[in-house]
């Protein structure tokens, strides 16, 4: 029942509060979305530091521009990694095996990578155009074209990337100084032709002698020196390849006459001290044989002296009148006095034979 007064009535919400309510909600719904591309920016932003350095790389680690560790310690080896994203820090990747190469253009002349890579050069003007063509001086004032190629790897990877803005610059820039410093110490003749080994010996020894005083943390692998006379002079310098191979033939011919003369005057002087020992060793065999039968014969001679005598005259008179029909031989007597010969002069003459009846 009332007492005078309505019952209380559930109070119904105005638009206002609807409108706040729905607000209230869709801002909630907002910022959880919010949140939610938040946290996977977040992740994203996180997950982007992961990175990977392969099997024949080293990594450093720069935070706001300094590497994290020191000396070894920087060193990233291979395998997965993570740093803060950039711009916090920053990944350098060195490739520590691979073999980097630079090219030396300073005293080469102005040429495309198509005319490389065709074989062709461009056409030769006037004269050199210092603008564009490179050269180097002789040791003897002349003029040459000359570059090199320098493979190399890195060895020291904190030296080679902290050190140097641009460690490849520094590395062209010994081999320029090492090739135009070496090509003013030979002369034109030995760099194109007589000594090309020698000279890029000398170039390369130049090369490590400044990557070893810098110290940029390289090690040279291979070298190589091209080198072609002004081509506005290639005839003229052709035609001086020319006359020195025709000399070197003439004298290579010169001496391979020399050497068949002197091997045919050894051999035929060879021949003669054969000739002349094996007669000297006949004379000596004969001098030493008649020694021997004289040394015989004295031993006779001094056992009967007159005996001796007298047989070797009759022996030696028997030789001497071989072809007389008749010999008489009248010794002297040994008490030394004279003896009595009687010759019987008429001799009848020998009946010749006749002839026997067969």
């Amino acid at each position: 029942m009332s007492n005078g007064s309505e019952p209380n009535q559930p109070a119904t919400p105005s638009p206002v509060d609807s409108g706040s309510q729905a607000l209230a909600e869709a801002l909630r719904s907002s910022f959880a979305i919010v949140k939610l591309v938040m946290i996977v920016l977040l992740a994203v932003f996180l997950f982007s530091g992961f990175f990977t350095v392969g099997p024949q790389e080293k990594a450093i680690i720069l935070r706001l521009g300094r590497p994290l560790g020191e000396g070894e310690k920087a060193l990233l080896g291979a395998g997965p990694h993570w740093a803060w994203p950039y711009p916090i820090d920053e990944v350098v990747k060195i490739p520590i095996t691979e073999i980097q190469k630079v090219t030396s253009t300073v005293g080469w002349y102005a040429t495309t990578p198509q005319q490389e890579l065709a074989g062709t050069e461009p056409p030769a003007g006037p004269s050199l155009n210092p603008a564009v063509d490179g050269y180097a001086l002789t040791a003897d004032g002349n003029i040459v074209h000359t570059r090199a190629t320098l493979s190399y790897r890195i060895e020291d990877p904190i030296r080679y990337v902290f050190d140097f803005v641009t460690a490849s610059n520094a590395v062209q820039d010994a081999v320029n100084n090492a090739l135009l410093r070496t090509a003013a110490q030979f002369k034109v003749d030995d760099i194109l032709t007589r000594d090309v080994i020698v000279f890029q010996d000398a170039v390369r020894k130049r090369v490590n002698q400044l990557v070893e005083a810098q110290k940029l943390g390289v090690i040279v692998e291979q070298f190589s020196v091209q080198s072609r006379a002004p081509r506005q002079l290639k005839q003229a310098f052709d035609n001086v390849i020319t006359a020195g191979q025709n000399r070197d033939k003439i004298l290579s011919e010169a001496r391979s006459y020399e050497n068949q003369t002197v091997s045919r005057a050894g051999a035929d002087a060879s021949a003669r001290v054969n000739i002349a020992q094996s007669d000297r060793t006949l004379l000596v065999e004969a001098v030493a044989a008649d020694a021997a039968r004289f040394k015989g014969v004295r031993a006779q001679y001094e056992g009967n002296p007159n005996l001796f005598a007298q047989q070797h005259l009759v022996q030696t008179m028997g030789r001497v009148l071989t072809n007389v029909s008749e010999k008489i031989y009248l010794p002297d007597r040994a008490d030394g006095k004279s003896r009595e010969l009687r010759l019987l002069l008429n001799r009848e003459p020998p009946k010749p034979k006749t002839e026997e009846v067969r």
